[in-house]
Order: structure tokens, then C-alpha cells, then sequence
């Protein structure tokens, strides 16, 4: 089962290992030629109502592997206007090829005939909201028809992820859909083809440029829609807790605060300008500081806990306090770690050991990223918490699902990387659900260290990190 926001990704990242969205079109297609023939003899009439996208591409792919059928084409809109290359490759490829195609420009004129069966490749997974015209006007047509109804991926006007619909939807007997189930599907009572179009589980698995698009932001987004982080640290180190607290921002928090002790909030100000600082009495964290950090963390959307914050009893005393009571969603880092096996908690955690850490929490690692993977699963159910492990091979796991991250160099070893980790990790859990906020952290941390290794090489160090990140971030298809 897969959401329409992770098959996006998917498929961006399948293309990223060598597979084109061309091949995929093709593989796709071939596949809803295969279900036309289960559902129609030869010599049927078929109908094949296809939009401008890569779903409409899809469709008009099967029209050619459907020689033995009297096949019509209908597409909704002008040719001009098919938004992908590789769906207008195969409008093209029709044209040329003389076959039956009709564009339908005014919803008035669409005629659907008395076809025998209905491929509707409208709109995809990833359209949601009601039809507008001619897509509605097609849907009734489709819903008021005797003929057999194919849709492909999702009947047109169905969302997904929920089965429901805005207004009216197209009333599929079946349907095909690709590479895995979708959560909506099952609520419809039609019949449903998964069909395997050679996306390698790779895509899936390995983090990649298509995590990103996630990251879209809405062009009528406010200040503080992107979220708000506190980094609760500092004490035995300032660096830290700045690092974190500027890399929340270079991911896109709109704020970043920094709660530390009050002989250092000074120096952890004159970091950067864009911080706001707030000292607590005392040269580090102590208990009683408890009640007073969790007011203030009560406004805000995520906290980062534990950089720079050594390991003194009190700390630690106080962080397991803080957890104890905190309900809200907290990135853990460095020293603080090790409490939270021990914490009994109603907040949501996304804990950022290295190897050594995790095994201080009680975990165990191997060398071998597979065998590690598998032991990072186990132990992340265990805690019921998402783990992200550091390595040369990152692992993110909420217990459930596993995700491997593979960028990152070994100049990364320098101090301060895992400190842009868990700030990023912050900002990204404002906007995203734990596991994807940690895996599209461990991407855009390793990516903008591979970045910085472009110039520095052995030399980098934490705060080339942040220059990069916003660069990290983008996806390639922006």
C-alpha cells in the first residue's frame, strides 16, 4: 500500500537509479492493455478517455497495443496543451500512425459513443478535488453508459489516499494501478489489477531527489506556517546549539530559538543575528528549569533537544523530566539520548544517534547496512520511536518502514555535521510526518556535505554544511 505523495516520490527516485518515466509510461500502458483484453474480446469497441498528463500517457500508450480492438481516442484539450513530453511523445506516435483520435475542447461536444468498454485515464493519483470541466461532463457519460469501465490508476474524481470524492466521480467496475495499492481503492467495491512496472524496490528503499517534492511550499503560505523550532542546549559547548538552530532555519523553519544557559546565550547570539535567545540561570540544565522550558515549548512546533548539552546528572535528570511531561514532537540528540529508552512519553520522538549512541541506548549495529537495517528496525519498534542512525549508510526506521539514505562523505566525520542533522531534522518534522522528516534530513544533510566535499574535500567543515542545505533541499525538478 502507497500513498500518491510517496509514488511521487518513487517515481522521481526510480528515474534518478537509470529507470526513465519514458520506460515506466511504456510498462505502464502495455499494462492496461493487458486488463482491456481480460475485460473485452477482440473486435470490442473501446473508448479511451485521456487527459493532458502522464495518466492521459498512460492510455494513449495502450491504444497501440490494442490492434485487435476498434479503438477511439478522446482527448480532453487541445494537443498543444499535453503537459508532459513523453505523454505528447505518444499523442504523436497516434497521430502518426492514423488512429481514431478526437479532441474534445468544449465539454458540449464530447460524445462518448456506445463503446463496449471505457478506459478512463483522466487523472491520476495525484489530482484531488472536484472535476472540472470536460472531465465531469465525461464522468457522467462514463457513469450513464452500458459499457464496461476501466479507469487507470484511480477513477478520475476519487482521491487515493480516501476513496472519497468532492462531487461527481467516475463509477469504475475495475481498476488498474501501478506498482502498489493505494489506500482508497479498497472503499470502492471494483474490482483492482496492481500491476508491476519495474520500478526496482530501490526506489523505495534509498532516499533520493523525488523525498523532495514534498517540500513544495504553498504560494499563499504566512511566517510561522513552516514552523517554529527550539533547540534546547548549549552549556559545556555554544557551538552546537547554534548549529542546529541556523541549520532549522537553512530548512526552512520561519524561526529558530535557542534555550540555553545564560552565561553562554550571549556568545550563542553573536552566532547569527536571525537567532532568538533565551538564557536560563545556571552554567547548564538542571531540573529546574523544567517547568519554565515547557511553556515555552508548548508554542512552538518542534524541539530540538540535547545539542551541546553535555552529560551532567542534572541535565539528564532534566531532559527525562522534560520528556516525562512534553507531548509534542522532539528531535534528540548527542548526550540526551540516552535517556529516552528509560522515558515513559506521549510526545513524538525522532531520536539521531551514531552508532556508538544507539548502542549506549541499547542497541545494536554491523557493519553490514542490511544486518543493520534489520537491527534498527527491531530496536525503533522496541522504543516505538523513529531512529535515525548516522553511517556511512543512514538508516530510518519508525519501527515499520525502513529508509536507507546513501549520501554523505567520510570529510562529513568532522564535528558539528550531526548538529546541522538534527536542526534540519527539526525544521523538516514542522512540515512532514516523523519518518519523512527524518529521511529527507539525512538526504539534504548528506547531499549539501557531498556539496561542500565538491570543494573542500577532507576539509569541510559544519558551517559549509549550512551554506548548502537550501541547495540540498531543492529538487532537481523545481
Amino acid at each position: 500500500m502507497i500513498t500518491s505523495r510517496r509514488m511521487a516520490a518513487v517515481d522521481v527516485n526510480a528515474e534518478s537509479l537509470g529507470v526513465p518515466r519514458k520506460q515506466l509510461m511504456e510498462s505502464s500502458g502495455n499494462a492496461v492493455a493487458r486488463v482491456c483484453r481480460d475485460l473485452a474480446d477482440p473486435g470490442s469497441s473501446v473508448a479511451i478517455v485521456a487527459g493532458r498528463g502522464n495518466n492521459g500517457g498512460d492510455a494513449l500508450v495502450a491504444a497501440r497495443f490494442l490492434k485487435e480492438y476498434d479503438v477511439t481516442v478522446h482527448l480532453l484539450g487541445r494537443p498543444e496543451t499535453i503537459s508532459t513530453d513523453i505523454a505528447r511523445e505518444n499523442w504523436d506516435a497516434l497521430v502518426a500512425s492514423e488512429a481514431d483520435l478526437r479532441t474534445v475542447s468544449d465539454s458540449s461536444t464530447f460524445d462518448l459513443g456506445d463503446p463496449d468498454l471505457v478506459v478512463d485515464a483522466m487523472l491520476g493519483t495525484g489530482v484531488t478535488g472536484a472535476l472540472r470541466e470536460p472531465e465531469a461532463t465525461a464522468a457522467k457519460a462514463f457513469n450513464d453508459s452500458s459499457a464496461t469501465v476501466l479507469a487507470v490508476d484511480v477513477p478520475s474524481g476519487v482521491d487515493a489516499d480516501t476513496g472519497e470524492a468532492a462531487g461527481v466521480a467516475v463509477d469504475a467496475d475495475h481498476v488498474v494501478t501501478f506498482h502498489d495499492d493505494k489506500p482508497g481503492l479498497g472503499s470502492l467495491g471494483c474490482d483492482v489489477t496492481v500491476a508491476d512496472i519495474g520500478i526496482p524496490a530501490a526506489a523505495e528503499l534509498f532516499t533520493g531527489p523525488g523525498d523532495l517534492l514534498s517540500l513544495r511550499r504553498d504560494p499563499q503560505s504566512h511566517k510561522g506556517d513552516h514552523g517554529d523550532v527550539l533547540v534546547i542546549g548549549g552549556g559545556p559547548y555554544t557551538g552546537a546549539p547554534a548549529l542546529a538552530a541556523q541549520a532549522a532555519l537553512r530548512a526552512g523553519s520561519d524561526l529558530a530559538r535557542v534555550a540555553c544557559p545564560g552565561h553562554v546565550a550571549r556568545e550563542v547570539q553573536g552566532y547569527s543575528e536571525n537567532l532568538i535567545v533565551r538564557g536560563f540561570e545556571g552554567d547548564h540544565l538542571e531540573p529546574d528549569h523544567v517547568p519554565a522550558l515547557l511553556d515555552f515549548a508548548a508554542d512552538r512546533d518542534v524541539v530540538v533537544f540535547g545539542p551541546g548539552l553535555g552529560d551532567a546528572d542534572e541535565s539528564l535528570a532534566a531532559v527525562r523530566e522534560f520528556l516525562d511531561a512534553y507531548d509534542g514532537t522532539a528531535v534528540v540528540d548527542a548526550d540526551a539520548l540516552q535517556v529516552v529508552p528509560d522515558v515513559d512519553t506521549e510526545a513524538t520522538l525522532i531520536c539521531t544517534p551514531h552508532q556508538g549512541e544507539l548502542q549506549k541506548m541499547g542497541g545494536e549495529t554491523d557493519a553490514d547496512w542490511e544486518t543493520r537495517a534489520d537491527l534498527v528496525q527491531e530496536f525503533a519498534a522496541d522504543l516505538g520511536h523513529v531512529l535515525l542512525v548516522k553511517g556511512a549508510y543512514d538508516v530510518v526506521s519508525d519501527g515499520d518502514e525502513v529508509r536507507i539514505n546513501r549520501t554523505g562523505n567520510p570529510g562529513m566525520t568532522v564535528g558539528g555535521t550531526g548538529d546541522v542533522l538534527a536542526g534540519a531534522t527539526g525544521a523538516l518534522a514542522s512540515v512532514l510526518p516523523p519518518l519523512d522528516a527524518a529521511a529527507v534530513a539525512a538526504y539534504a544533510n548528506g547531499r549539501a556535505g557531498d556539496f561542500a566535499a565538491d570543494e573542500f574535500d577532507g576539509g569541510l567543515v559544519a558551517t559549509d554544511l549550512l551554506e548548502r542545505l537550501p541547495a540540498a533541499l531543492r529538487s532537481d525538478d523545481e
